[in-house]
């Protein structure tokens, strides 16, 4: 049995199908499964003799209409397909599907809920109840198609490398790591209230704070902090994918956003402090295996405001964000840590 399983992006959204992925795969070794992604985002899932990446550069070999066609051709050569597993349901997802239908091949498609979260951050009248977690979501699909897959994934720790340890050092203290960008204004904590928690925590010797970001202008804030504050090291640029999950993996706690970075070191065990502004954990985005009572967010009456965070804040103001106070995260961290 060979399955494709389609989920082309973003980054945490990815993130989210590798428990369910790598659980089905672990029951059913018989299967085959190929994974069709974007190409950078393979190094999330560990290695399986019967899992494999497809990826996909959608902008450049793959572009545009004429490219999804060029992409099933490609799919095709590959191997031949027993089952289609659609974990994004977009324009290009559901012409892939149309098209192995009409070669006779079942597909299956993910209920995004679209209506219940629609229903969560509307301005008035908001239905305030936790929602499906995509994770449950992609497990459902696998469901349909007639397999169980119990969520039972556990990524090992991997030890730290040589060309880790030659930038970060041998561990020696706890270390902290802060991701404090995503992709949308609504998701990010302030830059200025943000830097007063890494000075806070720079200045005890027990930490080491490692800041994850990218970006030409998230690394120029991320090295100026490094420049600016004693035990800080940033890694924007300094390392792959693959090892960025490494040092994830052996950090003590990861201060994030609602971004792909919660999804990274949740994937590897690591606990993390998540912060919340015009989204939440509700919509069904939270990190595999979190805690709860770790999400940092303020009840206001519009909150939820967006599932992605990228609508205009109705007040003007982000005080989902700007309210959250440096020395709330502080005590928090320090409670866990």
């Amino acid at each position: 049995m060979n399955i494709l399983v389609i989920r082309m992006s973003a980054m945490g959204d990815v993130a989210m199908t590798v428990p369910v992925v790598s659980a089905f795969a672990d029951q059913h070794p018989e299967a085959q499964i190929t994974v069709l992604t974007t190409p950078r985002f393979g190094g999330m899932f560990p290695t399986l003799e019967n899992v494999e990446i497809f990826g996909a550069d959608t902008k450049k070999e793959y572009k545009g209409f004429l490219g999804i066609f060029k992409l099933f051709k490609a799919l095709n050569a590959h191997k031949h397909y027993d089952l289609v597993i659609d974990l994004h349901d977009v324009l290009r997802s559901k012409v892939l599907r149309k098209l192995f239908r009409l070669k006779g091949v079942p597909c299956h498609v993910i209920e995004k809920g679209r209506a219940e979260k629609k229903a969560l951050t509307r301005k008035d009248g908001k239905v305030m109840k936790r929602l499906k977690s995509s994770i449950e979501r992609y497990r459902d699909v696998f469901k349909a198609a007639g397999y169980e897959v119990p969520l039972n994934f556990k990524q090992k720790e991997q030890p730290l490398t040589n060309d880790i340890l030659a930038i970060t050092g041998e561990k020696e203290q706890k270390w902290l790591a802060i991701a404090p960008f995503a992709q949308h204004k609504g998701k990010i904590y302030p830059t200025e209230q943000m830097e007063k928690v890494i000075e806070h925590f720079s200045t005890n010797k027990d930490y080491k704070i490692l800041l994850f970001g990218g970006g030409k202008q998230e690394k120029e804030i991320l090295e100026g902090w490094e420049a600016r504050f004693e035990n800080v090291l940033s890694l924007a640029g300094k390392f792959p994918l693959e090892k960025e999950l490494i040092i994830l993996g052996n950090s003590d706690l990861l201060i994030s956003m609602d971004s792909s970075n919660m999804h990274l070191a949740s994937l590897v065990g690591t606990r993390v402090l998540s912060i919340w502004g015009a989204t939440h954990p509700f919509a069904g985005f939270y990190g595999y295996g979190q805690k709860e009572e770790d999400a940092v967010q303020l009840e206001l009456p519009c909150r939820p405001c967006s599932i992605y965070g990228n609508k205009p804040c109705l007040r003007n103001d982000y005080a989902c964000m700007t309210q959250i106070t440096p020395e709330m995260i502080y005590k928090k961290v320090e409670s866990i840590l």
